[in-house]
């Protein structure tokens, strides 16, 4: 099994340099553009769109052959994901290039790489730190992306093939359950507090709000609240404090992940993870405060599962996704269906009466759903015997 993993490198350009970069993101998005205005937007294909609009691409934008045919493929891409979510695709920025193995290399005896720019072939040295070197020692990569970050600077994402290990057939699971409060709980009894990522995250809302409220305008047409000293002030604070409450959450994702994969891959078990796909809208629907209507919609469930997902790849450990369909509501003791009020979860069976920690609950229970799902036999817990009752009715009682 084939894994891709993509480096992130920066480049050190030279002034001359960087005047070629700009010269190239603006041709290639404008290449883009032009593609996408002049092609039928049902037409997906990246031949059928090289075969109307090659030409006319390097005519007009002065593009090597590959990068027009870079060009056609990043549209066509961009399509059909638009296509998936019911949306059109509308502009490309110029923010990145994508690369082959024709208009680009790496150097490792320099630490640079070969980029095919408008006017000619450019070395351009990186900043690479231990991670990068180890991953790219000894590898002759043959397809990257030229970026332009919200910093202002350059980097070059450079993609790499590993052959991945075979996942080990266990007839282990682990479930992991995610949450707000919490941010992932394991049926192994390993928790990870949500408390800091919250208060960082109403942190910066607070410190956004209050930058904002300095420089916004009154509703008349009086001058603005702050002074341009003040405004540049804001700016420069919104400079400084860009992307940090972001970065904290991927260190936070990446810790978690992490540690899981590891517990996973010493105890010889599979990972059985929430399929928490559309979430946000269902819970959009509801009636909330605003307040938790942000934090709701700032939950990086979905960056931890594929952080888990490519980390397991990495590892041969197996991470499956399964329904989360009442899974904080059934008691993992009797399989019956139970009260839940915030943290806390009460089994009704008056013969079971379990109570506890309602995340722990669904831990487990993610962990019999994803036992029952991964055996062919299926789970000899989650099993049922067939009867009728005197009126002739069907009925399942779970064992």
């Amino acid at each position: 099994m084939k894994q891709f993993l993509t480096i992130v490198c920066q480049l050190q350009p030279s002034p001359e340099q960087v005047l070629k970069i700009e010269e190239l993101l603006k041709a290639f998005a404008e290449g883009c553009n032009y593609a996408n205005q002049n092609v039928k937007t049902s037409i997906t294909s990246k031949t059928t769109i090289q075969n109307l609009v090659y030409q006319s691409l390097r005519e007009q934008f002065g593009l090597s052959a590959n990068q027009a045919v870079r060009v056609c493929a990043r549209v066509g891409a961009n399509r059909k994901t638009a296509k998936l979510k019911g949306r059109p695709v509308k502009e490309f920025k110029p923010t990145s290039a994508d690369y082959d193995a024709r208009i680009f290399s790496f150097r490792e005896k320099d630490w640079a790489v070969s980029l095919t720019l408008l006017n000619g072939r450019e070395h351009i040295r990186i900043d690479a730190g231990n991670y990068q070197r180890g991953k790219l020692k000894g590898r002759t990569p043959t397809s990257a992306q030229l970026c332009k970050h919200r910093d202002g600077k350059y980097y070059i994402h450079i993609q790499i093939k590993d052959d991945a290990p075979n996942p080990v057939k266990t007839q282990n699971v682990i479930g992991v359950d995610f949450g707000r409060r919490d941010v992932a709980v394991t049926s192994n009894g390993d928790k990870w507090d949500g408390t800091g990522i919250t208060k960082a995250r109403d942190k910066f809302s607070n410190v956004r709000a209050s930058l904002q409220a300095k420089v916004s305008r009154k509703r008349d047409a009086s001058p603005t609240k702050g002074t341009r000293t003040t405004r540049r002030r804001v700016r420069n604070i919104w400079k400084r404090l860009s992307g940090r409450e972001r970065r904290y959450q991927t260190w936070l994702n990446h810790t978690i992940s992490r540690a899981i994969i590891r517990d996973a891959l010493k105890s010889g078990s599979l990972v059985a993870i929430e399929d928490l796909t559309g979430i946000r809208n269902r819970s959009n629907q509801q009636p909330r405060s605003k307040t938790e209507r942000r934090r709701s919609n700032s939950w990086a469930f979905y960056q931890l599962r594929q952080f888990l997902e490519y980390k397991g790849i990495q590892s041969g450990v197996e991470v499956v996704a399964v329904s989360p369909r009442y899974t904080s509501q059934t008691c993992h003791q009797c399989l019956r269906i139970g009260l839940r009020s915030g943290k806390r979860f009460g089994c009704t069976n008056k013969g079971c009466n379990w109570h506890g920690d309602a995340d722990v609950n669904g831990s487990e229970m993610i962990r019999l759903v994803g036992l029952s799902v991964t055996q062919p036999e299926g789970s000899k817990i989650l099993s049922c015997e067939l009867s009728w009752d005197s009126s002739g009715l069907l009925k399942a009682p779970c064992l």
